[in-house]
């Protein structure tokens, strides 16, 4: 999220900026909207190589920034900076009344004490950014559209979240349905008609 964010900046436009004499309705909406970096960063960045990825799966690990990438990754886990995440895991299991299973070891007391620790240090932070958030969306302090009301800017951030959230689950669910056989996979409509249109054939669609 942060080197996407990142990206986005480097390549976002000066304040009155113009391009090859471009109609500003060409220019609000490819640099202004940012829709130009977006399909920059998807295209170059993400879907070519999830795609390629997806053949060459070793291929793209071995090498040492795939090494180095899940190392920093490990290290923010253990940092417990998000660590709130376990505990919408938790309330969502007990929520559908199904329990999480782990191939891990039980914790033990100490163990316990640092991974609670972890997730009540993760959501005072978690609850911090929220406050600047929605401080930041009331004051109209955002690069959100100029002129929107404070109310709808937040009912347009919650939806994207939401969206976000949706897409960045649907990725993980794609990959672990991939495994099971068809009679495993449940008798929801919604989901059912979702991964007969991912594994049809050959399963090329996913």
């Amino acid at each position: 999220v942060l080197v996407v964010f990142t990206v986005n900046m480097s390549g976002g436009p000066n304040e009155g900026a113009e391009l090859w004499g471009l109609p500003s309705w060409v220019f609000d909406i490819f640099l202004g909207g940012d829709l130009a970096m977006i399909l920059l960063t998807c295209n170059v960045g993400q879907l070519n190589s999830q795609v390629n990825a997806s053949h060459c799966m070793l291929d793209y690990i071995n090498n040492y920034f795939a090494y180095f990438t899940f190392l920093v990754a490990m290290l923010i886990e253990f940092s417990g900076l998000l660590h709130a995440s376990y505990l919408v895991q938790y309330a969502v299991a007990a929520m559908a009344g199904k329990p999480i299973e782990s191939s891990e070891e039980a914790r033990g007391f100490g163990a316990n004490v640092f991974f609670w620790g972890r997730c009540l240090v993760s959501l005072a932070i978690l609850g911090f950014c929220f406050a600047v958030t929605f401080e930041a969306l009331f004051s109209e302090q955002t690069t959100l559209w100029s002129g929107v009301p404070p109310a709808a800017a937040i009912v347009v951030w919650v939806a994207l979240m939401c969206i976000v959230g949706m897409l960045e689950g649907m990725q993980i669910a794609f990959f672990a349905m991939a495994k099971l056989p068809e009679s495993e996979r449940g008798d929801s409509y919604w989901a059912k008609k979702t991964c007969g249109l991912s594994f049809k054939g050959e399963g090329v669609n996913l």
